[in-house]
């Protein structure tokens, strides 16, 4: 059973129950735009405790709300109360609600094109708020007063440029003006729920439109006030004909690739944070951003933790940041350390950041070919090998634990990158021989 069978047994449980119920919001919407839904809700006239009498083993998490979950063989669907709500104290949530009738459900909603109803048992869709007419016009509009539904919920300010972004519709004006009028308010929502709705839109292939939205609304000055620093930060024109900062960062995301990972466009956002506080201008009138690399490195740890994100999406940020410099080395480096700069999780994610760089800029791209060269002569066999020794062996030559111990199985490994050392004898016969020569700092 796939979801939208899932939601319609359900409907049709409740209908046979006596009770109205129809689809609700993004699945009738995505529906209608040729699009299948990521999951199906289900509006209905029953009140919790009567959907979980008709569901054994239904979820009550949000039943408060007229909320209760469903579960239909391995799919979860969402049923809620038709309801009107009370007064939105804290901006974001309800005191109360009281349940009513389909027309008062779909007025609550955020956008005309989530107020929609499918009623899937005769193939109708029920649109009290000119959804429809919105959607053939690719236009994004509030239900009722935009103010007021802004008010409300400050999260569908930044809900409003994701569905921009992701449905490609243009905002309506009057709407458009209660954005950027309320903007700052979103400083009162959780960071985590922020988080989601930014990602969300930097993630989409029209990532670019969501950027300029962000920017242009006030609600990246509310959210990441560092990016606007950028603008205004001028670079040395032969190696950024394109413009500042913020124009180089703008264009990067623009030739990155429609599918993305999380750290990588993070990374391209973030890569140059650290721009505006390095700059200096030497005596020949140069501009310079010595050590804007390391200390972007860190300007981007601190603001990610400020957002929520999770450890892992931090730490690959904050490597890719740290090391986009390093890539213009890359020719000069020995064989081991090449090697093992490749071998790292992130370093696919790092090559592509390095490749929307150069496009942006200059548009040179000889160490990216480079690196892709070196992927395929290097393709045969693991970057990184079993080690042909390891800290066991040098303990029986008499070695004891010590760092010194680590830093010469450092240097077999090194040697086996290069294909110096090819066998488990030759290791042991070097380290016999030239073990006692190295240092830790060697």
């Amino acid at each position: 059973m796939n979801a939208r069978d899932a939601a319609i047994a359900t409907i049709e449980t409740l209908h046979r129950a006596g009770h109205q119920a129809m689809l609700a919001g993004g699945c009738v919407r995505d529906r209608l735009l040729g699009k299948e839904p990521k999951d199906y809700d289900v509006a209905t006239s029953a009140r919790p405790a009567q959907v979980i009498e008709l569901f054994p083993g239904a979820l009550t998490v949000g039943a408060h709300f007229g909320v209760v979950i469903v579960r239909q063989g391995d799919e979860h669907i969402e049923v809620a109360t038709f309801r009107q709500d009370g007064v939105y104290a804290d901006g974001r949530h309800p005191e109360s609600v009281t349940f009513s009738t389909p027309e008062m459900d779909a007025q609550r909603r955020d956008f005309t094109v989530n107020g929609l109803f499918e009623d899937p048992i005769r193939g109708e869709i029920i649109d009290y708020v000119g959804g429809q007419t919105d959607m053939k016009a690719k236009v994004l509009r509030a239900i009722g007063d935009p103010t007021k539904r802004f008010t409300e919920d400050h999260l569908r300010l930044m809900r409003a440029v994701r569905f921009a972004t992701v449905l490609g519709f243009e905002i309506d004006a009057e709407t458009w003006t209660a954005v950027k009028a309320l903007a700052p308010q979103i400083r009162h929502v959780s960071m985590e729920r922020l988080r989601e709705e930014f990602s969300r839109t930097m993630l989409h292939p029209n990532r670019v439109h969501g950027f300029d939205l962000l920017v242009e609304s006030g609600l990246m000055k509310a959210l990441l006030p560092e990016i606007l620093v950028l603008q205004g930060c001028e670079q040395p024109p032969q190696f950024h004909p394109e413009g500042d900062v913020f124009v180089h960062t703008r264009l990067m995301l623009s030739l990155l690739p429609e599918e993305v990972s999380l750290p990588l466009v993070l990374s391209v956002l973030f890569h140059d944070i650290a721009k505006p506080a390095t700059q200096t201008v030497d005596a020949a009138g140069r501009i310079r951003f010595n050590g804007h690399d390391m200390v972007g490195a860190r300007m981007t740890d601190n603001i990610l933790r400020r957002l929520k994100y999770p450890n892992h999406v931090v730490e690959a940020t904050v490597e890719a940041v740290a090391n986009h410099m390093v890539f213009k080395d890359v020719p000069k480096m020995r064989v081991s350390k090449l090697k093992r700069f490749m071998a790292r999780p992130g370093f696919d994610d790092e090559l592509e950041l390095h490749r929307v760089d150069c496009l942006g800029c200059h548009g040179m791209l000889d160490n990216y070919e480079f690196l892709h060269a070196k992927k395929e002569e290097f393709a045969n066999e693991p970057l990184i090998p079993p080690r042909l020794i390891n800290g066991g062996d040098l303990i029986a030559l008499g070695w004891k634990p010590s760092p010194l111990l680590g830093a010469v199985l450092e240097a077999v490994q090194s040697l086996q990158l290069e294909g110096t050392l090819t066998t488990r004898e030759e290791a042991l016969e070097w380290v016999r021989a030239n073990g006692a020569s190295v240092t830790l700092e060697s």
